[in-house]
């Protein structure tokens, strides 16, 4: 960190000052992020047993559930515990680290959602081409891609925090780190600093969210050059990746294209995008795909039976 620093630690302010609501909230997000874990873990484990679940859409489905687990676990673990706490703090390193993985695991995700759309893109519209073009080392470098995106992501974001000066006061206005909160602590101008932001995460949001809706627009489109039945499946899953596309996105794009001299934060818009969304998630995923379902059925069957045996 930048070597005029005065403060070592911070103070987070929390989600609510009330000990009694705030005792209520981990009684309420404890099992929500136990749920996330499990939900997204039996999705990894499903996938990765299941003979049935070994096509490109279920391949990425995997490292999205994976990539959920990973993005909850940078912030919600910690909030939980502090909910116990009377006094929230995080070292100023720690709080650095916090945003590299936040920022790092959330743009992964993003790329991941794009990648997904490219999959039903291609089975849709070009279906004869499909194994070709959606091949098995192909849908490795596209996830291995989302992960290097996201990697160089988090770091323009960690390269513009530590080189900012921070002389108190060290009350950070919010459940976690993020940028913007922790910006209204430097000792110095962060408009700046706040546009780059705005580029980096809100316009890369933006659009990213309508290369989305775009690719799901031409898919709808293709549709109706398809059977009846192959409608509704592919409406099936497509209405899946839609609802998670917006869930995600709607709260980030809220969050990251204000600029920060005008930024008031809104800690529920952004617990509903990292403590909520990861755990719908995977319902969404499962109660819309039949062959998902399916496999977990026959899964926690066999395990049943070799119990029995």
């Amino acid at each position: 960190m930048a070597t005029t620093n005065n403060v070592t630690e911070l103070i987070f302010t929390g989600l609510f000052q009330d000990p009694e609501v705030q005792r209520m909230c981990f009684v309420v997000f404890l099992p929500v992020y136990v749920a996330t874990v499990v939900g997204n873990g039996l999705i990894v484990l499903t996938v990765k047993v299941s003979q049935s679940l070994h096509s490109p859409m279920y391949f990425f489905l995997s490292y999205l559930s994976l990539v959920e687990i990973t993005y909850s676990s940078t912030v919600v673990p910690k909030f939980i515990t502090d909910l116990l706490a009377k006094i929230k703090t995080i070292s100023l390193e720690g709080c650095v680290a916090q945003i590299f993985f936040f920022h790092f695991f959330g743009v992964t995700e993003i790329l991941l959602l794009v990648v997904m759309a490219y999959d039903r893109y291609v089975a849709i519209c070009k279906p004869l081409h499909y194994t070709t073009v959606m091949s098995r080392p192909v849908c490795h470098r596209l996830v291995a891609g989302s992960w290097f995106g996201g990697f160089f992501h988090s770091i323009i974001q960690i390269l513009i925090t530590i080189q900012l000066p921070f002389c108190g006061p060290n009350v950070i206005d919010h459940y976690f780190c993020d940028l913007h909160p922790l910006f209204k602590l430097a000792c110095t101008d962060t408009s700046v600093e706040g546009l780059i932001v705005l580029a980096n995460s809100g316009l890369f949001s933006i659009f990213s969210f309508l290369l989305l809706v775009s690719s799901y627009v031409v898919i709808l489109v293709n549709l109706r050059k398809h059977s009846a039945e192959g409608r509704r499946k592919a409406l099936s899953t497509c209405a899946s990746h839609i609802t998670v596309v917006v869930l995600f996105f709607g709260p980030a794009i809220f969050l990251y294209t204000r600029p920060s001299s005008t930024f008031t934060e809104d800690k529920l818009v952004a617990m509903f995008y990292t403590v909520v969304t990861p755990m719908l998630n995977p319902i969404i995923y499962t109660l819309r795909n039949a062959e998902v379902k399916i496999a977990m059925r026959r899964l926690w069957g066999k395990k049943e039976n070799s119990g029995m045996e």
